[in-house]
């Protein structure tokens, strides 16, 4: 399991960063679009569709997006949609876990699927725009969910006696959560002071101008969802009785498995950077 864990990080490093600092976002988009592919796949499958079906619908989910680029171009203003995207995750992700594993299957299935590939299909854009804005920017949003990750694994491992949500997902705890606020809130602090001030733009000097008082609560909100993109992804998988979204990325699991935290976090970011 480490031997494949290990080889396809290095497979996907290799193509994905020399994709992320080409001088143009084409290369990155374009790679991440045919890992959405497979994102829309895996939410088929998860949600009873057959494999013909899951496969036609995460080739129809690039497609569509595909289309989107070629029509508006990555640079599209697209400062109306973030609003209505993050609305949609902070209504509807606390009613989902409220209802918990059980409730999942009772939402019409028509919602949930068209649901779920539109909310993936505005993370990518959302990422897509992000690496428009600039290599900064998209590193600033995607380590502020990968250190909230790792300090939560870190001080659960440490401190964790409370439990999170048990019945969704046993390993998370509330000392955990504490744990990664507290690492995202030590990383925007070390590059808000180590960044020039006329460097790359990035999300922390976007946080920043919402002030000193509202600019840690939407940090503490970001790291807030990121948990809650993990949580609904493991409710979905525990109602499909799945361990993995897929087996697509060896030692991995599936695409889902890796972005569940950025799908409420990329549009949320970009809504705080452009708002």
């Amino acid at each position: 399991m480490l031997k494949q864990r290990v080889i396809t990080a290095v497979v996907l490093l290799a193509l994905l960063l020399p994709a992320l600092f080409y001088p143009s976002p084409e290369p990155f988009c374009a790679l991440t679009l045919l890992l959405i592919v497979g994102a829309g796949w895996e939410w088929g499958r998860l949600n009873g569709c057959a494999e013909g079906q899951a496969r036609v619908a995460g080739a129809l989910l690039g497609g569509v997006l595909a289309l989107i680029w070629w029509h508006f171009g990555l640079d599209a203003d697209s400062r109306w949609l973030w609003p209505w995207a993050a609305g949609l995750w902070l209504l509807l992700a606390p009613w989902l876990l409220y209802r918990g594993v059980a409730g999942w299957p009772q939402v019409p299935r028509a919602l949930r699927l068209g649901l779920g590939w539109v909310l993936i299909g505005v993370a990518w854009w959302a990422m897509a725009q992000a690496r428009v804005a600039g290599v900064a920017m998209l590193l600033s949003i995607l380590l502020l969910v990968w250190v909230a990750d790792i300090a939560a694994y870190f001080g659960g491992k440490a401190f964790g006696r409370r439990k999170l949500a048990p019945a969704i997902s046993p390993g998370k705890s509330w000392e955990g959560a504490y744990s990664g606020a507290v690492g995202v809130l030590l990383l925007a602090v070390a590059w808000l002071a180590l960044a020039p001030a006329d460097g790359p733009a990035h999300l922390y000097t976007a946080l920043w101008r919402w002030g000193p008082v509202l600019a840690p609560v939407l940090l503490v909100l970001l790291v807030a969802m990121s948990v809650v993109g993990d949580l609904v992804e493991s409710l979905v998988k525990r109602s499909a009785g799945a361990k993995d979204s897929s087996r697509l990325l060896p030692g991995h699991g599936g695409v889902l498995d890796r972005v569940d935290a950025l799908l409420p976090v990329l549009p949320l970011a970009m809504w705080v950077v452009t708002a």
